[in-house]
């Protein structure tokens, strides 16, 4: 079922459009998840501490692709919705070449500075030399990173979710297929993990530059490709005077149309293409660029680039303060609970990210469609859309939750089974933090919502205060009241302040944005 962004979305469009999105953030997670199974599992305790205690600071380094990818997204939908189609190519172009930009220049300074950076976070002793290996190694390839990051956003504006869900799978086959070979096979150590990580990165964010730089196929290149030279202006024929004379109906962007013309969607509207597809055509069809985006000439446009870059502040505040606060949780577990503490928070968060890609794709993929209708004034649409989306995120929330304190055991077991003491408090941990499921799916889209109506502020905002300032003072002040189990409840108290947060804004700017 092929959905465009200009269509009304029922519960089950919302649901189909936006599940490769989901899929993408799910097979993204996998890179550290993979690699803590295989450095917990075959590499050791500290090891495994190691990387955890540098995963924060290397998720900074990605989330600036995540900032310009979400930020952009929203402003490239909207222009579409626009029907400025070129505008919005020439932007799409800009934020690729700013993107690979900016991730060389953050792959530099990290591996000038990357042992003062793991001596801040707190490394001793041999932790030292494994986050340094594994943080220099991965920070080599932080463009592709940061590219992989700003595609999962516009693979959905330009149609394309399902092209964005095969490669991100891709991606985390290469990872996960290479991880097993470098570090149980050859034994490599963290350097493995962080190589196979890495390579994998590659894959999920260089392949799609190839797909966009082909030539689009618009309905000037289909009437030529065809054989034909109508001139413009000129009749086109009835679909029996075609079948007579050995014609058939061209396939277009949404499918084969079965009216008595195939039409072809371009700058100036619809143009009806009828003519018989060359051979040499057919074979090549896989490979065309039919999305509504491709790499075009463009140049740095200071204005366009800020609104962007503002907008999708919101998600680069987010992924910051997130990271921030992890350090934090791991300064105060280490003086709560020691390495085990450590080593316990490291599962809790990448059984988080599985959870959270969740929500964080159903977000993601949603969002270029607000936006779209948003740039159209199609204001009962974006209604629709919002009522749905909560309703969705309150019914996953609950299933969340539950489902993730059954599965405690079993999901701490995978990664440090081998160690009872260890295995005891990570299962703890789990059934207390998974009562954040509960209200964090609302959290999410709400802050999403607001930078798919490009305010960036306002999604700012409630990102800033539900990551940042709620769950500092959380972690800070209960750890006081309940002792370690007050680290483990520091989010979920944050996501009920945030919950209040987002519902306020949501009801203080309806009449602003028609919703």
């Amino acid at each position: 079922m092929r959905i465009q962004l200009s269509e009304h979305f029922t519960y089950k469009k919302l649901l189909f459009f936006s599940f490769p999105t989901i899929a993408m953030m799910i097979f993204t997670s996998i890179y550290s998840i993979v690699d803590g199974f295989f450095v917990s599992n075959y590499v050791g305790k500290t090891a495994f501490a190691a990387v955890n205690l540098i995963m924060p600071y290397l998720m900074i380094q990605g989330c600036f692709g995540f900032m310009i990818g979400t930020g952009g997204a929203a402003l490239v939908a909207k222009t579409l919705g626009e029907k400025k189609r070129e505008a919005a190519n020439r932007y799409f172009t800009m934020l690729i070449c700013f993107t690979v930009a900016l991730g060389v220049l953050i792959s530099a300074i990290s591996i000038l500075f990357m042992r003062p950076i793991v001596r801040f976070l707190g490394a001793e002793g041999a932790m030292i030399q494994e986050c340094m290996t594994y943080g220099i190694i991965m920070s080599a390839f932080n463009a592709a990173f940061m590219l992989q990051y700003f595609f999962q956003s516009f693979f959905v504006v330009a149609e394309k979710p399902n092209l964005g869900f095969g490669i991100t799978v891709a991606a985390g086959l290469t990872n996960i297929i290479l991880d097993a070979l470098f570090i149980a096979v050859f034994r490599f150590g963290v350097a493995g993990a962080a190589v196979a990580s890495g390579i994998g990165q590659c894959v999920g964010g260089v392949l799609p530059l190839f797909y966009f730089a082909r030539k689009q196929e618009g309905a000037e290149d289909s009437v030529r490709d065809c054989g034909m030279d109508r001139m413009p202006g000129e009749k086109v024929k009835k679909d029996a005077d075609n079948r007579a004379a050995g014609r058939v109906l061209l396939e277009d962007e949404s499918g084969r149309r079965p009216a008595d013309k195939a039409y072809l969607e371009d700058e100036n509207g619809r143009r009806p293409v009828i003519g018989k597809p060359q051979k040499k055509d057919q074979g090549k069809r896989l490979f065309r660029n039919t999305s509504l985006l491709r790499l075009t000439r463009t140049k740095m446009e200071a204005g366009t680039l800020l609104r962007a870059c503002g907008n999708g502040s919101s998600e680069l505040m987010s992924n910051i303060s997130a990271s921030i606060v992890g350090m934090l949780y791991n300064f105060q577990l280490m003086k709560y609970a020691g390495e085990n503490g450590i080593a316990a928070y490291g599962v809790v968060m990448y059984t988080q990210m599985i959870f959270f890609a969740i929500y964080i794709g159903y977000a993601v993929g949603t969002s270029p469609i607000v936006s779209y209708h948003y740039g159209a004034g199609n204001h009962g649409e974006m209604k629709s859309l919002l009522k749905k989306s909560l309703l969705l995120m309150a019914g996953t929330g609950i299933v969340m939750m539950l489902l993730a304190q059954a599965s405690a055991s079993v999901l701490s077991g995978i990664f440090v089974g081998y160690d009872e003491e260890l295995l005891a408090v990570t299962e703890h941990a789990f059934v207390i933090f998974a009562c954040s499921y509960l209200l964090s799916g609302i959290n999410i889209y709400a802050s999403s919502f607001f930078t798919a109506l490009n305010n960036g502020a306002v999604s700012a905002v409630v990102s800033f205060m539900r990551t940042l300032v709620f769950q500092t003072g959380a972690v800070l002040i209960l750890p006081l009241i309940l002792g370690i189990d007050g680290i483990w409840w520091a989010v979920t108290v944050s996501e009920v302040m945030a919950c209040l947060i987002s519902s306020a804004f949501l009801v203080a700017k309806r009449k602003k944005y028609h919703y």
